[in-house]
């Protein structure tokens, strides 16, 4: 990358105070940046740093104002995180891509290989499988037979699609991630467990992102389902005829027990455990840990377990660290 902040702004529609004229070579964080890098200011923990950072401009808001003068150029910016992650893209979409089929690799007969399809090496394509335009499917991939894989779609080394399950537009599947295992089904006869047979498929929607030793387990009938550009972070649990929404994002080590709904929007911190069987609203966030084991309704600010109102959390927490005090005075005056 060689751009001016000049040739930033007019990128990104921002205003430059500095020289616009600088070289920019690189991207790194603010406190690590050195002359020729750009880096950015999202967070207001960051901005002591404008004062010293050796980057040589920074994306920042437009409200941003420092504490001292800076030698630093400045690009305001409506979003600077927002713009950052569009110059990044932008960025990415010029390194060369792979294409072609590696070898040793098994393709069942009849699989199409569309143009511009790379498909790495020890992958294993299954029969009737159906990939569309521009999908990367990087080495030692499991693909089983009759899975769709959309248009622009991004399989990474290790994944394991299982038979059936149907994979959207412009996805990516990061490594180790298993889609469409079984999902936890037994019935209890005599003293022991009978498997239920898991009948059902996978179903992700357009702009997913699923990350690394993430499972989503295929539903026992019917369908599990991730809409439309959820994220999952790594090592994340969506049991069997789980059914999300579209445009929630979910942090690492997350569990979703069977059959629960979670609606639009919601922002879900790590660690946190849903029930099953229960129904999540729209627009709300949970914090890190929490557990919720009952229906949830729309725009709600909870964390906990059982998850409560956050700023109720937080009165509680006071309580808590007050009660040693309390039983101590109790005792005195007995």
């Amino acid at each position: 990358m060689e751009i001016t902040p000049k040739g930033l702004a007019a990128l990104t529609g921002g205003t430059v105070e500095g020289d616009g004229d600088a070289l920019l070579k690189g991207f790194a964080k603010i406190e690590e940046a050195k002359e020729g890098d750009l880096s950015f200011i999202a967070n207001p923990k960051y901005a002591h740093y404008a004062a010293s950072t050796k980057a040589t401009a920074l994306l920042v808001g437009k409200d941003f104002q420092p504490d001292s003068e800076l030698k630093v150029t400045l690009i305001r910016v409506d979003d600077p995180y927002a713009t950052l992650a569009h110059l990044l893209r932008i960025i990415e979409g010029m390194k060369p891509q792979p294409e072609g089929i590696e070898q040793p690799c098994f393709l069942a007969e009849g699989v199409e290989v569309p143009e511009a399809a790379y498909i790495g090496a020890f992958s294993y394509i299954g029969r009737n499988v159906k990939l569309g335009r521009n999908v990367k499917i990087y080495p030692q991939v499991y693909i089983g037979s009759e899975v769709v894989i959309g248009d622009d779609t991004v399989i990474r080394a290790g994944v394991k699609i299982y038979e059936g399950c149907k994979i959207g537009n412009r996805c990516i599947v990061h490594s180790g991630a298993v889609i469409g295992a079984d999902g936890f089904g037994f019935a209890p006869k005599d003293g022991h467990y009978e498997k239920i047979p898991q009948t059902g498929i996978v179903i992700i929607e357009d702009d997913v992102e699923i990350g690394a030793n993430t499972t989503v387990d295929r539903a026992t009938f019917g369908a599990t389902k991730v809409g439309k550009g959820t994220k999952l972070d790594n090592l994340i649990m969506v049991a069997h005829n789980v059914t999300i929404g579209e445009n929630n994002v979910f942090a690492s080590q997350t569990g979703i027990a069977g059959s629960t709904h979670i609606g639009n929007g919601n922002m879900v911190g790590g660690q946190c455990g849903f029930a099953g069987h229960i129904t999540i609203g729209d627009f709300n966030e949970f914090g890190a840990q929490s557990g919720i084991p009952n229906n949830v309704g729309s725009g709600k600010r909870l964390i906990g377990y059982p998850a409560i109102d956050a700023r109720q959390f937080a009165k509680n927490l006071v309580y808590i660290k007050r009660l040693d005090k309390f039983f101590s005075e109790q005792k005195n005056k007995k």
